[in-house]
This record gives structure tokens, sequence and C-alpha cells, in this order.
């Protein structure tokens, strides 16, 4: 059961969101200083060997021994560089040294259409999935590349009811504790699955508030949802920005990530939310991303600082191009960073989102962006740090 003080904290901020207010201003003047991380980029990572290139940059994972992975969509890459083009998985060490590449079509299993989520859990597992039609699967590898399991099969899926079956999943996690693997399903489904890590055995699935997923068709088929899941070729209704938001969850069902503490956060980025559920599905609370702010959708990426108490949660907003950093208990917003722009630091379609040991946050950025980025953490201060958000620049964003 949530507590007055969390409850109060969560009415402020949704107020302060839905008046689309900086919280930068809330951490200044809050009567309590607020510890709040600090990130400076590092423009030199990452470094890729044989000239090659790399096209839409879908998701980044870190594994533990810290090294760093980056799953990109070869396809993407324009024509005239194709031949640079670097395999879809990259990995590189803790000190950002290349150390191998695979990935792509083989004998035995499906490969995505469109390359979308990566993970490399704490068994060496590295696990792929896909947001093009017909990815209705998820793929289970060796570091080395080696193929282990499929769990589905392509173009299989019946809808958002169907167990036995994915519909473009956009991210995934595992719970050690019940060795259950959790999927944002995602692009064409709007839930979140979860399935037996080993097996793929169906265990339980959830839409937004905990609820049963609706059964509306999925996004893409006659009738289906597009990116706000509303009806192909039908016009969205207007976005609400005050009350509880959609009793659904849109497409896409963007992100899933599991605390220490056994909360399941979900990225609903259409509604430009995060919802917290128990490992049962059962809701606890959400909070909005810049839920003013006039976008095709926030709530992309989520990452946990590594601290054992994992004091900071971190929201990448897609549509706007920053990052959000929050008290992860009070979800409390403490600052944005990252203006929209090319240059290291700064943002194009922040997608999903990863963090080292050290407390390190890696970026990968879609479409226009193309790149991953690192950002150092330098610790925490009790002031807002300088790459920080000014309330003006994020209200500037409303009108």
């Amino acid at each position: 059961m949530i507590n007055k003080k969390v409850r109060f904290a969560l009415l402020s901020l949704t107020v302060a969101g839905v008046a689309g207010l900086g919280v930068v201003a809330v951490a200044q003047n809050s009567s309590k200083p607020m510890d709040m991380p600090v990130f400076e980029v590092d423009p030199s990572w990452p470094k890729l060997p044989n000239n090659w290139v790399v096209g839409v940059v879908s998701s980044v994972t870190v594994d533990r021994r810290d090294h760093v992975w980056i799953l990109h969509r070869p396809r993407s890459v324009k024509a005239e560089l194709k031949e640079r083009s670097a395999p879809p998985v990259l990995e590189f060490d803790a000190d950002g040294k290349f150390v191998n590449a695979w990935g792509g079509a083989g004998e035995g299993y499906d490969w995505p259409v469109t390359e979308h989520g990566i993970l490399v859990d704490k068994s060496d597992t590295v696990w792929i999935g896909g947001s093009g039609d017909g990815d209705d699967f998820l793929l289970k590898f060796t570091l080395q590349g080696k193929f282990v399991k499929e769990f589905f099969g392509k173009g299989l899926s019946k809808g958002n009811a169907d167990t036995s079956a994915l519909n473009k999943p956009s991210d995934m996690s595992i719970y050690a504790k019940t060795n259950e693997v959790f999927i944002s399903d995602g692009y064409g489904n709007r839930r979140v699955i979860v399935l037996d890590a080993n097996t793929g055995a169906f265990k339980r699935m959830w839409g937004a508030f905990g609820n049963p997923p609706d059964s509306a068709p999925p996004a893409g088929a006659p009738g289906g949802g597009g990116r706000g899941g509303q009806g192909k070729g039908a016009p969205p209704p207007p976005f609400a920005t005050e009350g509880t938001g959609s009793p659904t969850f849109g497409n896409p069902v963007h992100a899933v990530k599991i605390s220490n503490d056994d909360l399941v956060y979900v990225a609903d980025r259409p509604n430009r939310r995060v919802q917290v559920f128990t490992p049962a599905g059962k809701y606890v609370t959400q909070v909005f991303i810049n839920r003013a702010i006039p976008s095709g959708g926030t709530a992309a990426g989520i990452a946990f600082s590594p601290d054992a108490e994992q004091r900071f949660l971190y929201v990448s907003d897609l549509g706007n191009s920053h990052l959000a950093v929050l008290d992860r208990k009070t979800l409390q917003e403490l600052y944005q960073f990252g203006p929209k722009g090319t240059k290291p630091g700064e943002f194009q379609a922040p997608h999903l989102l990863a963090v080292d040991s050290k407390g390190n946050l890696y970026t990968a950025e879609v479409n226009p962006g193309n790149r991953a980025q690192k950002f150092l953490y330098k610790g925490t201060s009790r002031t807002v740090p300088p790459n920080a958000l000014t309330p003006a620049q994020l209200s500037a964003a409303v009108q």
C-alpha cells in the first residue's frame, strides 16, 4: 500500500505534469535538498572497427561483465553505405573496446524484419526481439551468437488475447526469482506477457491498470490500431492531459524493467506514462512523462541506477527528445536533460536505455538520431546539474 507521503508526491507530480512545468523548479524549491545524479556525455564512445556504420540504433543493454551491447537495423543503412554496414549485434567491453559482432538470418530460426530489443541476462543468454511485420517471436543466443531457442514463430499471432504467440515484442526483462521473462508486447499487441524463461510456456498477462488485455484487433490488422492503437485509418481522439489516462495500453507498449524490490515498470509510450505493477500483474501506480507537451508519445525506455536501492529511475522521452530523471520510490521528477539536436549530449528520438554497474547511462537513438551514446556518471549533487533543461525550455514546447 502506498503511504500518504507517496500519495501526496504522486498527486503533486501529476499536477506539475499537467501544467507542463519542468520539475527542475520542484527540485530547486523543495524544503529538503535532494540528491540528483549528474551525467556528462562521452563523445568518444563508441568506436566502430572496420570503417563500419550503423543504421537505426534501436536498443542497448549491459551484461554482468559491464560489456555494452548495441542492436541496430542494417536494412536502414543508406544504400550508398550498405557495404560498410555493421552486423546487427555489436559488443564492446567495459573500457569501450570492440569485442565482437554477429547476427542476421541463419539456419533454423527466424530473424526479425525490424530489430528492436536486446537483453543479455545474468546467465549470459542474449535475447532479441523485433517490431516488424511477422515478428511474433523471441530469440535466444549465446554470447558468441550461437542460436539457442526461438519462442513461437513468424506470423503466428491471432491478436491481443492469443497466448500462443507474440506480436512485435519491444523489450524483455528476466525475473530471476521465478525464472520468468517479462515481455512488453508491444507494437502489435498491447500487453505485458510473462513466459517461462526456459521453455516459453505461458504464465500470465495483463493490460493497463492490471486489467485483462483488451480484445481489439492488433495494430496493422483491419480495424487495428497504429501507434496509438485507435483503429486503422481512424483519427485518434484528443489526448487527455488530466485524469488517470487511457484505460488500455496503446501501441506500442514499449519497455519493461523489474526493480530489485520486485516492481515491474512498463513504458506505455503513446499514453505518455510509466505504469508500475507487482510481478503478479497487480497495478500499483503510474507517472506521466511530459504529459502536456504535444507529441506522438513520450515514455520509451526505462533504466534504474545500479545502487542496491535503485534510487533513480531514468525514462527516455522519444517524442520530445529528452531524458527524465526521477526519484524511483516517489516518482518525483528531479530534472530532464538533452535538448533536441545532433551534438554529443543532445538527442534525436532517444529509444531504449541501459545502465552499467558504475552508473554510466547508455542511450539508443532511432531515426533520425541513429546512434548510441554514453553518459558518464559523475556522482550526485544537491543542485540541479548544468545540463538540466530549464523550466522555460520545457514549457516552450507546450506553446
